[in-house]
């Protein structure tokens, strides 16, 4: 009985959800990126950016995989649940560039050919969060239909 009800299920659900559509290929794909670090520690984690994750997303840039990347902070204070400390915003080419499988190993092992002291650093960054989510933003278009 249990089984039957799970294929109905399994049936029904993908025609009950409501439709997504898919990024426009062509046009320019927006992510942020949030940051939530554990108090006290948001300079390190921007330190920690800094030496070794801005310049791989530089590159990229370079490369032009990405069209621009850029970081926020807050300005004042939010409530604790709602607080992020830093956001990544990357313009990607196209919702495939954000998307395809991006090998940067070689990149990484260019740039930080102390792939050890790379490793320890970026475990260190990611150590010291306490949330960290990312965010594909849809631009809407307000005069149009």
């Amino acid at each position: 009985m249990k089984l039957r009800f799970l294929l109905l299920l399994l049936t029904v659900l993908p025609n009950s959800l409501p439709a997504q559509s898919a990024p426009e290929t062509g046009k320019p794909f927006v992510i942020e990126y949030y940051y939530k670090t554990k108090w006290g520690h948001a300079d390190e984690f921007l330190q920690l950016f800094k030496k070794n994750h801005y310049p791989l997303l530089k590159k990229q840039v370079e490369m032009g995989r990405m069209l621009k990347v850029w970081m926020d902070q807050s300005r004042y204070h939010t409530t604790e649940d709602g607080r992020w400390d830093y956001r990544v915003t990357i313009v990607f080419k196209n919702s495939a560039a954000a998307n395809e499988p991006f090998d940067e190993d070689a990149m990484k092992k260019q740039l930080w050919p102390d792939q050890a002291t790379y490793l320890k650093e970026e475990q260190r960054r990611f150590e010291i969060l306490d949330a960290h989510w990312d965010l594909p933003i849809k631009t809407m278009d307000l005069d149009g239909k």
